[in-house]
């Protein structure tokens, strides 16, 4: 046990400290509070069946994920209440997944909100709304103390693909100015389900629904993952620091980046994207090659992202069964 603790201690001296960090879109987690914004399906004891049974299981299933990627820093998305993330809390601690510190970024109009676990000590945080509406869900800043090294962490839940591109431009553009403010090495993430494909520029362009915004997309264009002329922004471009940002879904072979399904297609809507001082040599480094999506058997049934299950009749009954429509996705980052 002595040997165990002094290489834990050298190996943190000499910088060799890792830290995963994750994302994960859980999929509807509601409380059993009746608060009058619920999804008709998550009215508690409604005709649907969100009773305080089926609760658990899905706290339980949602633990089980988490647990199982074991992350020490993980961004999530679609947490109806602090009173559910308390409860998810509670849920991974019984499973041997201690989060000593959360944020979570309520809006009173919005039916579920982003919210962060970490177990590293979190020094400040700021919500950050796209509009005086609030129909656009916050998104979450923290900055994360790391063995004396500072990371911020934006999470995010942009607006779906049931509206336009200029409805997610508008959170790329709050999200921009706020980066705008920070030093040109600041280290940061952007994670969380931006409803954006990766290559959203090249995707939606035929689509006239989509395509509001005369070809510019939030996730390509406002936050600069690809250059003047289109291309998409590398590993190497990034480490001159020249105001680009790095989408790690290149670290994987095209067939693997996705983490939505939409009509049996593989979609990249979960995104981890990292600033150039995450790849300069110093302070806290992303690690390459470590970024991948969690993907256990468990989470796909007949070929299929194993979602939480409900019945295909009207009105939509919850089976207790599955986890989420969405994959998680992590990387590795090093002192």
């Amino acid at each position: 046990m002595r040997l165990v603790w002094l290489l834990t201690l050298i190996i943190s001296f000499l910088g060799g400290v890792e830290v995963k960090i994750a994302s994960y879109n859980v999929e509807n987690l509601f409380d059993m509070n009746k608060d009058g914004n619920e999804y008709e399906e998550y009215i508690p004891n409604g005709d649907s069946g969100w009773t305080q049974e089926i609760y658990r299981i899905k706290l339980r299933n949602t633990a089980t994920v988490i647990q199982g990627i074991g992350a020490d820093i993980i961004g999530l998305q679609e947490i109806e209440s602090e009173i559910a993330l308390k409860a998810l809390k509670a849920e991974l601690n019984r499973q041997g997944l201690y989060y000593r510190y959360h944020l979570f970024a309520r809006n009173k109009k919005s039916s579920v909100n982003v919210a962060l676990l970490s177990r590293y000590p979190i020094q400040s945080a700021l919500k950050h709304p796209i509009n005086h509406n609030g129909r656009y869900r916050d998104i979450l800043e923290a900055k994360i103390d790391i063995n004396g090294k500072s990371l911020r962490v934006f999470v995010n839940h942009w607006k779906s693909k049931s509206g336009g591109e200029s409805q997610r431009v508008l959170s790329a553009k709050r999200l921009s100015i706020r980066l705008a403010e920070l030093s040109a090495d600041e280290p940061f993430i952007l994670l969380g389900d931006f409803n954006s494909h990766y290559e959203e520029y090249k995707t939606f362009l035929k689509s006239r629904h989509h395509n509001d915004t005369e070809g510019i997309t939030g996730i390509n264009h406002i936050l600069r993952t690809i250059d003047d002329e289109g291309n998409p922004i590398t590993y190497a471009s990034l480490k001159s620091n020249n105001g680009y940002l790095y989408n790690l879904w290149y670290e994987l072979d095209e067939a693997k980046r996705w983490s939505h399904q939409y009509r049996g297609r593989g979609e990249g809507l979960d995104n981890m994207i990292i600033s150039p001082a995450l790849a300069d040599g110093e302070g806290i480094e992303y690690v390459r090659g470590s970024f991948n999506r969690f993907e256990p058997d468990y989470l796909f049934y007949k070929g299929k992202v194993y979602r939480w299950q409900q019945s295909r009749k009207y009105p939509k009954h919850h089976l207790g069964e599955g986890y989420s429509d969405h994959l998680p996705i992590y990387a590795l980052f090093r002192l």
